[in-house]
């Protein structure tokens, strides 16, 4: 982009650096209005038509169509995506009160099954894709695993010997469908988005702007510093874990008032998020494109239905409702999933413990696992090419 205007700009001796700099930053921010702009309007017309969660469908349909289709220069940075992410965490934090926490321990056993068995049918959808089509298991197996689209894609750059944008696209296949599918799946007759979530639920009243002074103005520092903290500590979804955990302590810990959000401004935290995603999906980048996408979409079907299949045991096991079981299951970003949660009425806290087990879980354990399984076979197969050379 940088390259783009200092080409496009007619540059002489009497161009000062400030003037080249004024224009470049004026290029980036008609490109984030512009986006902003067509988020604004995704939201709008997806609420006309009501559908589920408007706010995070709507920006990243129109910002995948705009950048896609229509070909406009969209940018949305990164850095509003996090604080999108923040705004979600401490929300989930205000669901973290000590009967919650008793609730997410009593069922650590039961988290750590589902777990497994999830991460047992994404490794068996990609064995299979991998004899029925020319892409290698390793990179079909990381691209499967939903462990958080930066972390898996991190593990990919670690990794010569896997195809970085197959892994990408997957995971970014996957969590479009997942954010697109799960609330129609939710609103149907068959999960009744529209039920409450289970027992001994937490359920959190929005509020008005007003109603957040003047405690916010000392729980959003504590939230970035916490989120910050946690970004350099390297934990998994730092923007949001950092604010969980702040609340949490801050409710466990005294008797102050902690306000709930607005519903506007949990529709901001949305469009901050779904307008990111939309820009993540990029066709053009890959090789054999009719054969990838075809495998993305169908991986993907495969790994929702086998977590509505694990989301009917948990329903049966626990007594929770529906919607609460499949958006604990659902192989999707833990924001999204946790503001779907908030527009059904799940339990959020319930919802949040299982997505933020999975999440650790494959980062601490069934990442390392992979690197060293994925290194031993990079290895045997180097071994075999030479022996068969010689």
């Amino acid at each position: 982009m940088i390259l783009h205007v200092l080409q496009s700009t007619p540059c002489s001796r009497k161009t000062t650096q400030m003037e080249l700099m004024h224009k470049l930053g004026s290029h980036v921010v008609f490109r984030f209005f512009l986006s902003l702009g067509v988020s604004v309007l995704g939201g709008f017309i997806f609420t006309a038509i009501h559908t589920p969660i408007p706010w995070l469908l709507g920006p990243m349909i129109f910002m995948l169509i705009g950048s896609q289709i229509a070909k406009l220069p969209l940018l949305w940075p990164t850095s509003i995506r996090d604080y999108g992410i923040l705004i979600v965490g401490y929300s989930i934090g205000l669901t973290l009160t000590a009967e919650a926490l008793q609730g997410i321990l009593h069922q650590l056993p039961m988290m750590l099954l589902m777990t497994l068995l999830l991460i047992g049918l994404c490794t068996l959808t990609a064995y299979v894709a991998s004899k029925l089509t020319d892409f290698d298991f390793s990179s079909l197996l990381v691209g499967s695993i939903p462990g958080g689209l930066s972390q898996m894609v991190s593990l990919a750059e670690e990794m010569q010997s896997i195809n970085l944008t197959l892994v990408t696209f997957l995971q970014v296949t996957r969590l479009i469908m997942i954010v697109f599918c799960v609330p129609f799946l939710l609103f149907s007759p068959w999960i009744g988005g529209t039920a409450g979530g289970g027992t001994n639920q937490p359920i959190i009243e929005t509020a008005t702007w007003a109603a957040l002074f003047p405690e916010i103005l000392l729980y959003a520092p504590l939230c970035i510093a916490g989120a910050w903290i946690a970004r350099k500590l390297r934990f998994p979804t730092a923007f949001m874990l950092g604010p969980m955990i702040v609340m949490c302590v801050i409710q466990l810990s005294t008797t102050m008032h902690t306000p709930n959000l607005p519903s506007s401004l949990l529709n901001i935290s949305q469009l901050m998020i779904g307008s990111h995603v939309g820009l993540m999906l990029r066709p053009q980048q890959l090789q054999r494109k009719m054969q990838t996408v075809t495998l993305a979409i169908t991986s993907s079907v495969l790994l929702i239905a086998g977590s509505l299949g694990l989301s009917y045991i948990l329903m049966k096991i626990f007594s929770l409702s529906a919607a609460t079981s499949l958006l604990s299951m659902a192989p999707g970003g833990m924001d999204q999933m946790s503001i779907m949660a908030h527009e059904v009425n799940a339990n959020l806290s319930v919802v949040s413990g299982y997505q933020l087990f999975r999440i650790l879980f494959i980062f601490f354990i069934v990442s390392s696992l992979l690197k060293m399984i994925l290194m031993r076979m990079l290895r045997k197969k180097e071994t075999s090419t030479r022996s068969s050379v010689t």
